[in-house]
């Protein structure tokens, strides 16, 4: 299991266990299939990024209870002594079909499956929706962002108003890999191997009774650095900065200056007026203070001179969409499918196949089939795990589900990569074997 990952087996809900415990005591045992999707997506929003599966797999390869968890679980009374010996011996021997990381995905479609003992694959429900979960709604964010920068800079900033150390260090990996150059968190960083990036702070400026001497003294220790200069009046800061080139002349090594609060559009123009006066044309401008997707699209729109953006709070909390109605769903066992009825929330039978039709390399529409149906397009998912380990030369590596993170946005229709939800919703429908099998099954239920 990664490091700094979920605690361990006991990172589920209760009533896993009991359900368990059920199936143990009354001999059922035969294999289950559980999918994980969301029903639709948020208003806002005209596509997902999927992410959040190496975790699973790390946890799925790891899965047992230790000897502290089983005495937690002897303590509540409600466990006999022979179902938590078999616990004891419970590790994941099936199979695990899921869409790669960093794969557009839409309402309905599958994102990970399930085939393994019933008491198995009911034990991972709560780990499987937490990762993919939260992953996936940062990764969906942060793709917003990225493209509405247009090419330009995305640093990740957003640790100190996440929601705990564990989901500052999963929105670092998922917006590094939807597009960001970078984090602002050193040890995610670290553990993840990106790029970390930093400026200062106005703290520093503070502790200086010049401003001037507090940027010399900052940019002569750390060359090729970023200076922040709006802790009291930013163009005069901007002043300030010309005045240490002119005075450092070559030794002057200073790659942008950073604003962090006002009219960013018009201190922008400002400042780089007077740095371009200076002969500065190199040194970029980079933004930050309360940035999300839709406020990057208006400065660039209005022609803001920015070169790179800092994304916080708003991308973290994905203040907009925090969530998805993500589940994990059972779709068959002992080799019939399983249905749910229930108003608003009906459930296809069977495990299925995501297939993707292209135009020109530009996405036209999913089909939703079962797994052995041979339909048009490409099969989005593929085998991860079998019999309960990785199989050789499966990719589940940061920069490879960054590299198609990249792709899949750029083939995305146009429309869709707007920040308003298009006029019509991509295409995705089930086949007709799937609502043939679902019909019978609902006439089977009246019965």
């Amino acid at each position: 299991m990664r490091e700094g990952g979920p605690a361990g087996a006991l990172f589920t809900d209760l009533y896993e266990i009991t359900m368990a415990q059920t199936y143990w005591r009354h001999g059922i045992s035969k294999e289950a299939v559980f999918e994980t999707f969301f029903r639709t997506l948020p208003q806002q929003r005209s596509f997902a990024l999927c992410a959040g599966l190496a975790d699973v797999v790390d946890f799925l390869e790891g899965f047992h209870f230790t000897e502290d968890e089983l005495s937690y679980l002897q303590g509540q009374g409600q466990f006999s002594s022979e179902f938590l010996a078999a616990l004891r011996e419970v590790r994941f021997t099936g199979d695990l079909w899921a869409i790669p990381e960093g794969t557009v995905v839409f309402g309905g479609e599958p994102m990970v499956r399930v085939v393994a003992p019933i008491l198995e694959a009911q034990l991972f429900e709560t780990l499987i929706l937490n990762q993919i979960h939260l992953q996936t709604v940062i990764a969906s964010k942060a793709a917003r962002v990225i493209l509405a920068a247009g090419g330009r800079q995305v640093v990740e900033f957003g640790a100190r108003r996440s929601h705990g150390t564990d989901a500052a260090m999963k929105l670092a990996r998922t917006s590094y890999l939807a597009g960001a150059a970078g984090t602002s968190n050193l040890l995610a960083a670290m553990r993840y191997r990106i790029p970390a990036f930093g400026t200062m702070a106005h703290s520093f400026v503070q502790i200086f009774d010049d401003e001037g001497e507090a940027f010399e003294t900052f940019a002569t220790s750390n060359p090729g650095t970023t200076l922040l200069v709006d802790t009291y009046d930013t163009l005069a800061g901007v002043d300030r900065v010309i005045e240490l080139a002119r005075k450092l002349g070559p030794a002057f090594d200073v790659r942008a200056i950073r604003l962090d609060s006002g009219d960013l559009a018009a201190l922008s123009r400002g400042a780089r007026a007077r740095l371009d006066r200076a002969g500065l044309q190199s040194v970029g401008i980079f933004a930050s203070s309360g940035l999300d997707e839709w406020s990057v699209d208006a400065l660039l729109q209005g022609g803001a001179p920015i070169d790179g953006f800092g994304v916080g709070t708003s991308l973290g909390a994905s203040v907009d969409a925090p969530t998805l109605d993500l589940v994990y769903k059972l779709v068959e066992y002992d080799g019939r499918g399983r249905t749910k009825l229930s108003s608003e929330k009906v459930l296809h039978p069977g495990p299925k196949q995501v297939h993707r039709r292209s135009d020109r390399g530009i996405f036209s529409g999913d089909v939703i089939g079962h797994a052995d149906e041979a339909l048009p397009g490409e099969p989005l998912l593929v085998q991860i795990m079998k019999d309960g380990r990785r199989l050789p030369g499966v990719d589940l590596g940061l920069e490879a589900a960054r590299t198609r993170a990249r792709e899949q946005l750029a083939s995305l229709p146009r429309e869709l990569c707007t920040l308003a939800p298009p006029a019509a919703p991509y295409p995705v429908q089930f086949s007709e074997r799937l609502q043939r099998e679902l019909e019978a099954l609902e006439a089977e239920h009246e019965r």
